[in-house]
């Protein structure tokens, strides 16, 4: 299910979003009170919505804050709509301006079309049924937990779980983790893919399905 974060210190507001995309078949969370972003995981939305002018802390502050740690869109709520405030938000990381007061069917159609369109390379952080890889750092973590992989085995783990669901090869890994250069070797995959498990089961997890004949996939 896509989940989306609303950020607005107007209940009104907050009531009218979660009720028009929960038709929709989103997840909302609402909060009113932008202090309470710590309590939530901002990287594990899918949309996030903004409102601009809010007491304590604006959503041109919370944009900067999270931007470096979210990849999905981020859209402002907002009355003003100048040219600089606009030129502002979409140079700190804002996607687009949504305009109060806004309707309902302009809500949910503005928020459709930017999950349609969202197609950005992952750069920070992705999660995957409580699997959170951490792209720049290179690190796993399930249920807070570190997972500890050597280099290629992480390198494995990332390219199924950025593609969770397709089934590939050992010769296809292979090449994407060690490069066409080097001679492909199916027993390296096989040994490869036994630590990971071992290591994952540890931790409560089984991740990585065997397709017989054909290859393995990140369930």
């Amino acid at each position: 299910m896509i989940r989306i974060l609303a950020i607005d210190d107007d209940e009104q507001i907050l009531r009218l979003i979660r009720n028009a995309l929960a038709r929709e078949g989103y997840d909302v969370t609402a909060l009113a009170d932008p202090l309470e972003l710590k309590r939530v995981k901002p990287e594990e939305y899918q949309l996030i919505l903004l409102d601009v002018m809010m007491p304590g802390v604006d959503g041109f502050t919370l944009c900067e804050e999270i931007r470096d740690s979210v990849d999905c869109p981020i859209l402002f709520l907002t009355a003003k709509t100048s040219e600089a405030d606009i030129m502002k938000g979409l140079g700190i990381g804002g996607d687009d301006y949504i305009t109060k007061p806004f309707g309902i069917g302009e809500l949910r159609a503005r928020v459709a079309a930017h999950l349609r369109r969202e197609r950005r390379e992952k750069r920070n952080v992705i999660s995957i049924d409580g699997v959170r890889f951490y792209l720049k750092e290179k690190k796993v973590e399930y249920q807070e937990t570190e997972l500890t992989f050597t280099k290629s085995e992480y390198a494995i783990c990332e390219y199924l779980a950025m593609n969770h669901g397709q089934v590939f090869s050992k010769d296809r890994i292979y090449e994407h983790v060690f490069g066409y250069e080097k001679e492909s070797d199916n027993s390296v995959i096989t040994e490869h893919i036994k630590n990971i498990r071992a290591k994952c089961k540890k931790g409560g997890l089984e991740p990585i399905e065997t397709v017989w004949g054909i290859g393995y996939r990140w369930k």
